[in-house]
């Protein structure tokens, strides 16, 4: 006996691309993360960036690091969807592997700033589910970057400077999710995924199964 996941994975879907947006140290990487760890059905969108690469970092797996000048080529030849300035580095998503994703029916997944995330809304709307991580406080979001010690004070001093202008942009999500407890954020963004993926838009497929049903006989 066939149960409903056998019945979603014949309904053709059209993937989404997922924005996950934050001021530094707020948790969008986390989840971004544990998102792709758990859920199978996520590439993500590994972003290319002029920014030098922490001891932590490998390249083509965190970031494909460029220098200022391969990032220049890249941008006048088109092969970017979006880039943006951050804290003087630049950043950008690939064009290609996206395209291709989406294409093929598979979810994106981004961790971009809300410069890039606006550039993809602006392109691609439609298949854009944007979600904002809010910190629990300014003292909480300073605390972690400490945490994180990866990053010289002057450089964590931008970083919070930055963070408030970053956070006014929150109302240009379609949602928003304040990470003070990882897990229970991360269970928000999963519920929220789930919605998406059963919108009427996002499944040309329910054309058929509807189809298939009104010719069903009944015995």
């Amino acid at each position: 006996m066939k149960g409903p996941d056998d019945l979603d994975s014949r309904i053709r879907r059209r993937g989404l691309m997922l924005v996950l947006s934050s001021p530094s140290g707020a948790g969008k990487s986390t989840i971004a993360r544990n998102l792709i760890e758990k859920d199978p059905a996520f590439e993500l969108s590994v972003s290319v960036t002029t920014r030098p690469r922490r001891a932590s970092e490998i390249d083509g797996v965190h970031y494909h690091f460029r220098t200022r000048r391969d990032f220049d080529i890249l941008r006048e030849n088109d092969e970017l969807l979006e880039w943006a300035e951050v804290h003087g580095n630049f950043y950008a998503t690939p064009r290609e592997p996206a395209e291709r994703a989406m294409a093929e029916g598979r979810d994106m997944l981004f961790d971009i700033d809300w410069q890039g995330a606006k550039q993809l809304k602006e392109k691609m709307r439609g298949d854009i589910v944007s979600i904002f991580i809010l910190p629990p406080s300014m003292t909480e979001l300073k605390a972690r970057l400490m945490r994180r010690a990866e990053d010289q004070e002057k450089v964590i001093e931008t970083r919070l400077r930055n963070a408030r202008e970053e956070i006014e942009h929150w109302t240009e999500y379609d949602f928003v999710v304040i990470n003070d407890d990882l897990d229970h954020a991360f269970a928000e963004v999963r519920a929220i995924v789930a919605a998406e993926r059963l919108r009427r838009d996002r499944r040309p497929g329910l054309f058929d199964f509807v189809s298939g049903l009104l010719d069903e006989k009944i015995d």
